[in-house]
């Protein structure tokens, strides 16, 4: 608390600092400005803001923060410029400790495998920090899985299929270690631990309606199976269970010029619920609160939170209502509250 009260101290000081200088040159600008002893230059600046934060900032980052508010009066700098957060990948920051960080942000990565083509957007990225994978989707039919440990790249494109709908999203199903993705009328089960020339998995079909967003349940009690939840354009959510036994016993051919076999949706016990009356915009499951979330930009019923159960016995849901819906929701266990965007 001390250390946080010194801080907002300091900020204080230096906003002031910063006011001033603002005043200084405009008055420089206007030829109204009398050079005296209270006169701050870049010497004074940056002898103050090293004196207000230590070694939190550095030299560089102080030199930038004073060009720039010296080059454009009109638009100030964020404060928290001037602790750096716009890094470079080698910029030094592991040599300084925790506690000399007001803000520590960390490095970012760029990648530079090109995982889709021209005219090609990505829909869906999930993260595997287990595994330290990186899984995208494309719209036009390119899944990507990124291990970043190894820095390597798999990929299978769907682009050769004349029958493959857009993809509307994905995620990873950590005990059968496949990719799941759902295009509008087809469930995609992408094994990557197969070669890239020789891609293999599954794909379900036909669905009813359009699926425009899948998660995973991450449940551990069982290493054969997995379940996720997935919503469509009519307002359903499904909750669907995979094992292992059902690639062997309910696979069929596979299709003309792909290593993909198909599975009749029909064979599978695939309970749903409307609810709501509108696309469902995005599901989501919350292993800490052992509940789903899934939101639609029906007014009505924009946002639902409750066990997966619900999509079984039909009881009530917990539910509330937002003018023109729910576009985006999540949750911070460390402050216990949801956040949704209309």
């Amino acid at each position: 608390a001390l250390e946080l009260m010194d801080f907002q101290d300091a900020l204080e000081q230096f906003k002031n600092l910063v006011e001033k200088m603002i005043i200084q040159k405009t008055k420089e600008s206007s030829g109204l400005y009398t050079k005296d002893d209270d006169g701050i230059d870049y010497d004074k600046f940056y002898t103050t803001t090293r004196t207000l934060f230590g070694s939190a900032v550095k030299d560089q980052n102080i030199q930038a923060f004073f060009r720039k508010i010296m080059n454009n009066l009109d638009e100030r700098p964020e404060w928290l410029e001037i602790f750096g957060c716009f890094k470079g990948e080698n910029d030094g920051t592991s040599s300084l400790s925790k506690e000399s960080m007001v803000l520590l942000v960390s490095e970012k990565q760029q990648i530079t495998h090109s995982v889709v083509k021209r005219k090609d957007v990505i829909k869906g990225m999930v993260k595997v920090p287990l595994l330290h994978y990186t899984v995208t989707a494309s719209q036009k039919g390119v899944l990507t899985l990124i291990n970043l440990r190894r820095k390597s790249f798999f990929s299978y494109s769907l682009y050769f299929h004349q029958d493959t709908t857009w993809i509307n999203g994905c995620d990873f199903l950590p005990n059968l270690k496949y990719v799941v993705a759902v295009t509008e009328s087809t469930v995609i089960l992408w094994d990557y631990k197969t070669k890239e020339t020789k891609s293999e998995g599954f794909v379900i079909k036909p669905m009813k309606n359009s699926l425009l967003c899948v998660c995973t349940v991450t449940m551990a009690d069982n290493l054969a199976k997995d379940t996720f939840l997935m919503g469509d354009d009519k307002g359903y959510v499904y909750l669907f269970t995979i094992t292992s036994d059902d690639f062997i016993m309910k696979q069929s051919k596979a299709e003309k010029e792909s290593q993909f076999k198909v599975l009749d949706s029909e064979s599978f016990d695939i309970p749903k619920r409307k609810l709501h009356d509108d696309w469902v915009g995005k599901i989501k499951y919350f292993s800490a609160l052992k509940r789903f979330g899934s939101c639609s930009t029906d007014s009505t019923n924009s946002f639902v939170l409750d066990d997966i159960k619900r999509l079984e016995d039909h009881l009530p849901v917990k539910e509330f209502s937002v003018p023109q819906g729910v576009n985006a929701f999540t949750y911070c266990g460390k402050a216990k509250v949801i956040v949704t965007g209309g």
